[in-house]
């Protein structure tokens, strides 16, 4: 192996261990809360009707509980309102213990005894989100669960009518296609909350069952939006932390009129403000805290169930998840305020700005902004307090007497909560009906707070920052300095909004003077998602913010803003450079999921540059040469640029339509979703170039993992090497003819019967074998050719065995040739093995989840279905069987094997084209690929 190509790949190692760094530990500290339980935790099975249990045998409904309520809930008498806990992929039934435990400590000392009945699934911890087959039947069995929790109520005098979901994961995802079900009264469910859950697709489209279920759920949402209006649906995302489902796939496919249908990220939920990962989410305090808050908000107290009003519940989300104003849900306002107080509690403000501490002494304290002299001159009015116990606190006055308002109306609801204060803005120009704005600053309770007001001109305000390009490297850096005059700045970052680019933001901030301030709030706000990240930081302080996006820009929207809740007469520095190490974790955040695809590509090709060499020279070159040869994105990348091209011609595009041609598969980030309207947003070109930059990774992780594999299997010939006689014969590891027939055949039959995925795993071992005997005899001939040189006849040189066989395709009997040529040959035929080997590793690997799925399920059946490998796989396996048998000398006499060489490029590309999401489809044509092979072999 040549050390150019070492180096040359250890450099690409080295880019793609930077970027799983990024992208698996470059992410903030886990701060979520641990939930604990205060009782030891009990789940109570519910009996379910025989036809169910039949039916659905290795699944379980459970009724949560702890202590005294586990006790008093034995014989399934219950008065709650109920919560049904879904599981996700591999998730456990016992998962719910956190919700159940939370809402059993929120709900002590509720009037009315109001409190929530926690169910939870066992769905036996299937992997639903790699095997699509299991997800109907999880469905199903979610439907018959809702019919089975409401009749544990039906003795009750208010009986629930509906239940709430949550699900975690591919939970959320089954919650949403029970309205698929054609049985199913969308009555029954009117409230779901998904964590952490792929609306958008599959993580990783294994199989053609996961993509057909999707499907399904997409077009009832879409197709019957107008019948669904009245099911709130909110999906939570986990933010960066959360690397195995990014939170843009968490997003809700809806149409713009439906507001019933929430999507956000846990960063950006009120009094949460912190990322998780794909487990925590399900435990954080903070976000449990959150849904358990809005579950009790939502029930009616008159029947302790869950309200049917779809503005009840949008409003209760809102103020728990969205914006967190200071009025309770339940809270209206009053039209018109009097105020009572006396003359000297009022102050009228004559400056630009408010500064307040209140003191320990309880006092009555009115502040007075006039609007008069203020109009013209700004646009906004900007407050906020840390520690005020009023909820109303921010008024418009309508009637004045002297130096005191009399009535006015109330504009508190417009506040929102921050990290560390409360903050409200208000724009003047609204404020035509109101002559002054009042602050209430009493503090009946002696408690202390500060209050800061200003008057804000929103063009001062806002300063406008262009990003580094992203190819800059961290070359380049953007900056600027605020010299605060006020309490709220925006930076605007132009041409930040796709998700490709990231940056490291760094904010410097230092004050002349030092006193007792409210600390700094920094928040990224997304205009397009609800994706806002907050960071809280002291003054002075140096603070670094990861800019990256969850989501690319849809149209008409603008760029992405840094707000700076800051102190005044102090220096902010902003400085923007793109962050390297955040593009590659960004770039495999997306098309991660597409590595395999290339990965396989490179194998074939390098397979392909093998066989052109075996069919010229008569050998094959070694793996590290073909792969060296084999990695030419261009002639990849060229011709499917060209077709995307092409397919933007409409009449293109109405030819390829008719002749029944698949669409075309494009990387995640060329191509922006506009997840509120469901309509692709078209993005910039260059983001083709990304696909030489996953070239280049694919063939990285096939380089090394094959070096990996050669090691692995010259350690493994050394420890089966004593359970072998050493043979020097070129055919080991071979079979007969009848017995590749019984073999074939016998894997069909086993493939049939069980699993696909189980013929695939033993035809690949079944070529492993002929690997090691290979290694096995390669080192043998070694041995006896070190120990015993013979002298060379001229019909060993003319290529005679040592039973003065010709090596002629098909006559030889394999008989000991003891001769550098014999060496050379078992050499050959091992490097093309060897590629072989490595080539079928990525069909295993891709059947591997089917495998895992029949094989935890063999106690309930042995036969699985449905089954994705099945019967697609059967060229698969006749040519893996077909191929243990080929050596280079048969195909270098091949008259086929020029048209093999030819078909590999074109297959590779259609495998780029058509494969990219919908992996499963790479396993055909690698078949088809192996199958011109195999016969090449025979002919």
């Amino acid at each position: 192996m040549k050390p150019a190509a070492l180096a040359f790949y250890g450099c690409a190692l080295g880019l793609l261990g930077l970027g799983l760094r990024e992208l698996l530990l470059g992410y903030e500290e886990n701060r979520c809360s641990m939930t604990y339980m205060f009782e030891y935790p009990e789940y109570r099975r519910v009996q379910l009707p025989r036809r169910v249990a039949r039916l659905y045998p290795a699944y379980g409904l459970y009724l949560y509980g702890e202590g005294v309520y586990a006790q008093e809930t034995r014989g399934l008498k219950l008065s709650g309102a109920p919560v049904l806990f879904l599981p996700g992929n591999a998730g456990s039934y016992k998962q719910a213990r956190s919700l159940g435990s939370v809402a059993l400590r929120k709900a002590e000392g509720l009037e009315g005894g109001v409190h929530l009945n926690v169910f939870t699934i066992d769905f036996n911890e299937e992997l639903v989100a790699l095997y699509g087959g299991s997800l109907l039947r999880q469905t199903r069995f979610l439907h018959e669960s809702i019919k089975a929790i409401l009749r544990l109520y039906k003795e009750q005098p208010d009986p629930p009518t509906s239940v709430v979901l949550v699900g975690h994961s591919m939970g959320g995802v089954v919650a949403r296609a029970l309205f698929t079900l054609p049985r199913f009264n969308p009555r029954l469910v009117s409230l779901i909350i998904t964590q952490a859950s792929p609306h958008q697709a599959p993580v990783l489209p294994l199989d053609p069952y996961l993509l057909e279920f999707y499907s399904a759920v997409r077009r009832r949402w879409i197709a019957g939006a107008q019948d669904l209006r009245n099911v709130t649906v909110l999906s939570v995302g986990g933010g960066y932390r959360d690397y195995q489902v990014r939170s843009g796939l968490t997003a809700l496919r809806c149409p713009m009129a439906d507001p019933n249908k929430l999507s956000l990220v846990a960063t950006a939920v009120p009094r949460t403000w912190v990322s998780t990962d794909h487990l925590s989410i399900v435990w954080c305090k903070e976000l449990v805290l959150a849904t358990v808050r809005a579950f009790l908000d939502l029930i009616e107290p008159e029947t302790g169930q869950f309200t049917d009003d779809t503005e009840t519940r949008l409003s209760v989300l809102n103020y728990h998840f969205i914006r967190h104003p200071v009025q309770v849900p339940d809270e209206k306002p009053e039209p018109v305020v009097t105020f009572t107080a006396p003359p000297e509690a009022w102050s009228e403000v004559n400056t630009l700005r408010l500064f307040y501490s209140a003191p320990k002494e309880p006092q009555v304290k009115h502040f007075l902004f006039a609007l008069s002299s203020r109009r013209k001159a700004y646009s906004h009015f900007h407050c906020r307090n840390s520690n005020l116990e009023m909820t109303s606190w921010l008024y418009g006055c309508t009637e004045m007497n002297g130096s005191m308002c009399l009535q006015a109306v109330d504009l508190s609801w417009r506040t929102e909560l921050l990290p560390s204060y409360k903050a409200l803005t208000v724009r003047v120009s609204e404020l035509s009906s109101v002559s002054h704005l009042v602050i209430i600053a009493s503090n009946p309770s002696g408690n202390q707070f500060i209050i800061e007001c200003e008057w804000q001109r929103e063009e001062s305000q806002t300063i406008p920052l262009a990003v580094p390009h992203v190819l800059s490297f961290g070359l380049t850096v953007s900056d600027v300095t605020i010299n605060s005059t006020g309490l709220l700045h925006t930076v605007q970052l132009q041409h930040f909004h796709q998700v490709y680019q990231a940056f490291r933001i760094t904010v410097v901030s230092q004050c002349k003077v030092s006193r007792d301030r409210l600390p700094s709030v920094y928040r990224l706000k997304v205009p397009w998602f609800r994706e806002d990240s907050f960071t809280t930081a002291s003054i002075p302080s140096i603070t670094e913010i990861a800019g990256m996006l969850h989501t690319s820009r849809t149209v008409n929207t603008s760029s992405a803003r840094l707000l700076l809740h800051t102190a005044p007469n102090c220096q902010y520095k902003v400085s923007v450079r793109t962050s390297f190490p955040k593009v590659l974790g960004q770039v495999l955040r997306f098309c991660g999921p597409v590595l395999p695809v290339y990965l396989a590509v490179t194998l074939l090709l390098s397979l392909g540059v093998q066989l052109c060499s075996i069919s010229q020279a008569g050998r094959p070159v070694g793996m590290g040469e073909a792969m060296s040869k084999a990695l030419r994105p261009h002639r990849l990348e060229l011709p499917i640029y060209l077709l995307h091209l092409l397919l933007r011609q409409s009449w293109f595009e109405e030819v390829w339509v008719s002749l029944g041609l698949p669409a075309v598969d494009t990387l995640p980030l060329t191509l922006a979703e506009n997840t509120i309207q469901n309509t692709p947003v078209p993005t910039e070109d260059w983001p083709r170039l990304l696909a030489p930059i996953l070239c280049l990774l694919g063939a990285t992780v096939a380089f090394w993992g094959s070096i990996v594999m050669r090691m692995g299997l010259r350690l493994l010939s050394f420890l089966l090497a004593p359970l072998h006689r050493p043979s020097v014969t070129l055919d080991c590891g071979t079979f007969l003819p009848q017995t590749q027939v019984f073999f074939i055949l016998a894997l069909c039959a086993l493939g049939r019967l069980t699993c696909g995925a189980v013929s695939v795993t033993v035809a690949f071992m079944f070529h492993l074998y002929r690997v090691l005997r290979l290694q096995m005899t390669l080192r043998s001939l070694r041995h006896v050719l070190n120990l015993a040189p013979q002298k060379i006849s001229p019909e060993m040189e003319n290529g005679y065995g040592a039973g003065g066989c010709k090596r002629q395709p098909k006559e030889c009997n394999g008989g000991p040739l003891l001769t550098q040529s014999a060496l050379q040959e078992v050499r050959d035929d091992l490097q093309l093995h060897l590629s072989l080997s490595a080539l079928l590793t990525v069909p295993m690997m891709l059947c591997a989840p089917s495998l895992i799925y029949w094989f935890r399920n063999l106690r309930y059946s042995v036969h699985l279905d449905p089954d994705p490998c099945w019967p697609h796989t059967l060229p698969l396996l006749m040519a893996t069987v077909l191929l243990i048998n080929c050596n280079t000398v048969t195909l270098s006499h091949s008259k086929i094997l020029r048209l093999t060489c030819r078909l590999v490029l074109p297959l590779c590309i259609a495998m780029v084209m058509f494969s990219s999401l919908h992996l499963y489809r790479v396993t055909h044509f690698l078949s088809v690929a192996l199958g011109f092979l195999a016969i090449s072999c025979y002919l």
